[in-house]
């Protein structure tokens, strides 16, 4: 796990050393063990490393070619290494270091691109081939790792992260409106554009061939994609389990490889606890980490948040050695400068629990197993699918799921919030983006559970890619590497091949319930249950109590809709109400006031509003600095620790 950073300038203008050096050291946090540049005329290559497998010097970045006619630099894992190694052996390659950089460098040499589909695990890669003169950009099938491009001038600037082009002296920060109109409805970025103006993500399961003597023209190609669908022939529940077992125990085995110690997230909950109870059996009393949250102020649901005791059972039954952290309104407060400053483009939710997970594991470990993407596989969220079963055709469903969506703002309020800087924005484009994540083929969307099946690949893309984003920056900003075992490619295609009627069990209900029918049925159908991750739930009481598998759904928040209209509610009004807040250069101050004031008086929860505002509010004062055409730039001094 590290950062990578890298310019291509189109004029052939050599690399400018001190300002790629400058670039590196902005992430240097990604990468505390050391850092290094290559430069090839025109191209400069950077990298800090965090040394997890060969910590020798052998595997130091950015790594040559033997003959120097190659260079990489690399982010990211590949568990199946060792396996790609021997065959590359067998082709002729010789090996020096025992890590997977050289494996890595050495299968592009012999495969090219075609490389990339060989790889199961998590990377962001620049590759540069001196004898072709071009550069290969590349990220994992899933997004786990980031990577972002931006063409100033005639410099190609990529990096791990945004804030590495800043010390560039062609770039300037500037608010991307249309990108915030699409933060706004959907608290999630769903194209490869972010709030930085002119930033690009190159997407997930993509690769980019960059050749200076094409204008250095940027034009990522899909070499892989989620596939789900219903299975042709069905199996019984039972063979389902038996391959789930065996491949999700192969999958935590893989990701324990490491030359540093392997420590777990433990909520409390079904996912990390089947984790941590399979790894335990490779790494005995390795360290687990659990967030706690004070709920002396919460009410409601809320007062379940905390989920520290469920935690604390599993960490007795698996002998861990299990640390926790206890969180109260005030540090979500004090946090936010540093976590806007990492996170760079505020997506999918509250996120500062997890900075805080990330900071207490990094006191001990460098490595962390984390349960991210079992939800989305397997179908945590049947709330959401069954919101859009029964439609009259494929248009029909994109209007059903895109309405449940609008995270935030809905359309017709929209207009008004962005008063400012809704004349440069295309009226219709949010909608026109959510359908465009399904692509143009949808012939094959004939019963519910097809439905289901495009309502999951929708979150995996999207949802699931803001997850990813999110925890990426959050544990690098302490140096740790978080590894996702449901993310393993083999599991991932059994994922995908699952028949919905493994993944939820109301299906038929929902499907047939009558719209005259007494009762509350939202709250039946669409509110968290014991439904969702049925075979999960069988599969994994092997290894966890039947307490956590039979569990409703939980997710990892605080209890911030309290919080804001309790003990934060001068903070909230301080940033956003009676201040000079910097959002208001671009949305209106009295209709976003009013939407606050819901909140604040207890008309609305508007918590999720509440923290993107706050995000927003904190991403202006540090990146765009004096005003939004400033281009100035402020680094938070709050210590990490």
């Amino acid at each position: 796990m590290c950062g990578i950073v890298g310019i291509l300038n189109l004029d052939g203008a050599p690399a400018d050393r001190t300002v790629l050096a400058a670039m590196t050291a902005t992430i240097a946090h990604r990468g505390p063990d050391g850092g290094a540049q290559y430069v090839d005329g025109a191209l400069g290559l950077g990298h800090r490393r965090l040394a997890i497998i060969d910590l020798s010097e052998r595997s130091n970045q950015p790594m040559t070619s033997a003959d120097g006619r190659s260079c990489l630099v690399y982010n990211g894992e590949i568990y199946n290494f060792t396996a790609l190694r021997a065959e590359l052996e067998g082709l002729g390659h010789h090996f020096v270091s025992t890590g997977d950089t050289e494996v890595v460098l050495a299968a592009l040499r012999q495969w090219k691109a075609a490389a990339i589909e060989r790889f199961n695990g998590m990377f962001a890669l620049a590759f540069w081939d001196a004898d072709t003169g071009t550069l290969t950009l590349a990220r994992d099938r899933y997004g786990i790792k980031p990577l972002y491009w931006t063409k100033r001038g005639n410099a190609l600037l990529f990096a791990s992260e945004v804030k590495a082009f800043l010390p560039h002296p062609a770039f300037r920060a500037e608010m991307d409106v249309e990108a915030l109109a699409e933060y706004l409805t959907f608290q999630n970025f769903f194209s490869d554009r972010i709030l930085f103006k002119g930033v690009h993500m190159l997407p997930a399961g993509t690769v980019a061939i960059v050749a200076a003597e094409r204008s250095g023209e940027v034009v990522p190609r899909r070499y892989w994609d989620f596939q789900f669908q219903e299975p042709l022939t069905r199996l019984s529940e039972a063979d389902y389990i038996d391959q789930f077992d065996m491949l999700f125990r192969q999958a935590v085995q893989r990701q324990m490889v490491s030359d540093v110690e392997v420590g777990s997230f433990l909520s409390g909950g079904m996912d990390t606890g089947s984790i941590t109870a399979l790894a335990t059996r490779h790494a005995q009393g390795m360290r687990t980490f659990t967030i706690g949250f004070d709920l002396r102020s919460a009410s409601g649901i809320e007062l379940s948040f905390d989920e520290r005791q469920a935690a604390e059972y599993m960490s007795y039954l698996f002998k861990t050695e299990h640390y926790e952290m206890v969180l109260k309104a005030g540090d979500m407060e004090r946090v936010l400068p540093r976590l806007i400053w990492h996170l760079e483009e505020p997506r999918v939710g509250q996120s500062y629990p997890n900075f805080y997970a990330a900071r207490l594991a990094s006191a001990f470990n460098k490595v962390v197993l984390a349960g991210t993407g079992g939800d989305e596989l397997f179908g945590g969220y049947p709330w959401r699918y069954y919101r859009a079963v029964v439609n009259s055709d494929f248009e029909d469903y994109v209007e059903n799921y895109y309405r449940y969506w609008q995270r935030l703002i809905p359309d017709g309020l929209l207009g008004a919030v962005m008063a400012p800087s809704w004349p440069s924005v295309n009226r219709d484009f949010t909608r026109s983006l959510f359908r465009n994540v399904f692509g143009p083929e949808t012939s094959r969307l004939s019963r519910p559970e097809d439905y289901v099946n495009y309502s999951l690949y929708f979150e995996a893309k999207t949802f699931l890619h803001g997850l990813l984003t999110v925890e990426d920056k959050l544990s690098m900003a302490h140096g740790v590497e978080i590894r996702v075992p449901f993310l393993d490619n083999d599991l991932v295609d059994f994922a995908t091949r699952l028949p919905v009627g493994m993944k939820l069990g109301q299906l038929g209900q929902v499907v047939g319930f009558n719209e005259n029918e007494s009762g509350n049925k939202s709250e039946r159908y669409f509110s968290r249950t014991q439904d969702g991750k049925l075979l999960l739930r069988k599969a994994m009481s092997r290894y966890v109590p039947e307490s956590v598998t039979s569990a409703n759904k939980q997710g990892f928040s605080g209890p911030d809709a309290s919080w804001f209209k309790g003990e934060s509610i001068d903070f909230v009004k301080e940033t956003l109400i009676q201040g000079n807040a910097m959002i208001y250069d671009y949305l209106d101050r009295g209709s976003v006031q009013e939407l606050i004031l819901d909140h604040l008086h207890g008309r609305i929860n508007r918590r999720l509003l509440i923290w993107s505002l706050l995000s927003l509010e904190f991403w202006c004062q540090i990146f765009l600095g004096g005003g939004h055409s400033a281009g100035a730039y402020h680094r938070p001094t709050t210590p990490n620790r």
